[in-house]
């Protein structure tokens, strides 16, 4: 029993991260902007929350850090493609490559140094039960933030009004402008809302899943996150069942000795993303179903014709 609790609760640190970058591009990809640049967001998110950890002994201001820093990276992308019109998906390729180059400059002098423990929630009476306090009520702050943060995307898209704007702009850009709705500021919006919860999964690896800086740890959640957006087909609820399930795949390769599963290591390692694949020759295959909830203007530049 002590087994699989740890493997459900691995499940649950490894899924956490990917929530986050994909519960973000959700909404980016909802406004009709697709943003490849999630990879390097992350990891920028990563490197800033575990060096001003390190410098300044708080894991809230590590947070606060990558969040801004992951918002600025937006930021840029932003300005790029709304304002220079620059192609989206060069300027997001481009933001990755840029991210992990910056990541692993700024964080040649942080190798070899750990992160403080990163506190976790214990209630008295309901933590101690059996399996379900630690699956229930054992977890950081920021595995029920990404529970709410679900809960709170998927209100506001489909219950407020502001929501229902930024859903009417992914679908068609210019009826939206033509109406009144300032198109480009809320792109601007959603895609710094988007790289601030990819900084924030990227936090979540360097200070609370590994507590320890490694060049590159990202390791390409980053796009595997852009598949669960695709994966869900927009809806916030499927994309957790996606998350789960490739944190689950992750988990595998770590506990395969303790299952008695004799497969060589490399291959495990490469399950994660050999789903990955999987699941978008899947997907494709039932291009119906993705073209009714996909953005239609999505990937569009638009110009503004006042």
């Amino acid at each position: 029993m002590d087994l699989v609790a740890n493997i459900l609760i691995g499940v649950i640190i490894a899924a956490t991260p990917l929530v986050f970058a994909a519960i973000g591009e959700l909404v980016v990809e909802k406004s009709g902007v697709l943003n490849l640049g999630v990879e390097g967001m992350m990891i920028i998110g990563a490197i800033a929350a575990f060096a001003t950890t390190i410098e300044t002994g708080s894991i809230l201001g590590g947070i606060v850090a990558a969040i801004i820093c992951g918002a600025l990276m937006a930021l840029l992308f932003a300005f790029l493609t709304q304002t220079l019109l620059a192609n989206q998906v060069a300027t997001g390729l481009a933001l990755t490559l840029f991210g992990l180059g910056l990541a692993a400059l700024i964080g040649q002098g942080y190798s070899g140094k750990s992160a403080p423990p990163f506190p976790k929630l214990h209630i008295p009476g309901l933590s101690d039960l059996p399996v379900v306090g630690p699956l229930l009520f054992g977890h950081d702050f920021l595995v029920y933030l990404s529970f709410a943060l679900g809960i709170g995307v998927a209100w506001f898209l489909n219950r407020t009004r502001a929501g229902l704007i930024v859903r009417a702009i992914g679908e068609n850009h210019d009826a939206a402008h033509a109406i009144g709705y300032p198109v480009v500021l809320i792109r601007y919006a959603t895609i710094m809302f988007g790289g601030a919860c990819a900084a924030v999964g990227g936090a979540y690896l360097s200070i609370v899943q590994t507590p320890l800086w490694v060049e590159n740890m990202t390791a390409g959640r980053g796009w595997i996150a852009l598949a669960l957006v695709v994966f869900a087909t927009w809806l916030p609820g499927r994309l957790y069942l996606g998350a789960y399930l490739f944190g689950g795949i992750t988990i595998v390769q770590l506990h395969s000795q303790a299952l008695g599963l004799k497969v060589e290591p490399q291959l495990l390692a490469m399950l994660p993303y050999l789903a990955t694949i999987v699941v978008l020759v899947i997907i494709s295959a039932d291009r119906t179903r993705a073209r009714l909830n996909a953005p239609a203007s999505l990937g569009q530049t638009f110009f503004a014709s006042h």
